[in-house]
């Protein structure tokens, strides 16, 4: 790859995911050259776990996957941006995206106002 991409100490850089319809930012995670590699590779979104210590496919349980349409570098090339066609939700908790809590300015939590796309207690069986 030609982007002199700067990865924390880690070895991990960012990767902001956003759904290239719609626009709307489905989730932030973690990736590192492995994983960015076979991302570029394969056209579908893998990354870097840092609660499992795992690399993984986005997908790969749950079969909601990622296909990577553009992605972009930030001008400090310290963060990733894709823009994807999203299969399902791309929350392990059942909704569109990672980010529908929201917050008034006091912090307290508003009601949600999406209703989940999927169950996860179903896709997600132990």
């Amino acid at each position: 790859m030609n982007v002199p991409l700067k990865y924390n100490a880690e070895g991990l850089i960012p990767a902001i995911v956003q759904d290239a319809r719609s626009r709307r930012v489905l989730m932030m995670a973690w990736m590192n050259e492995s994983s960015l590699q076979s991302t570029l590779q394969t056209g579908l979104m893998h990354y870097w776990s840092r609660s499992r210590k795992k690399y993984w496919l986005k997908g790969e349980t749950s079969g909601h996957t990622q296909k990577v349409l553009r992605w972009s570098v930030d001008c400090d090339a310290d963060t990733l941006l894709f823009e994807v066609e999203q299969v399902g939700g791309a929350c392990h908790t059942g909704y569109e995206s990672c980010f529908f809590q929201a917050y008034s300015s006091e912090g307290a939590p508003l009601p949600i106002e999406e209703t989940p796309v999927f169950d996860p207690h179903k896709t997600y069986q132990s």
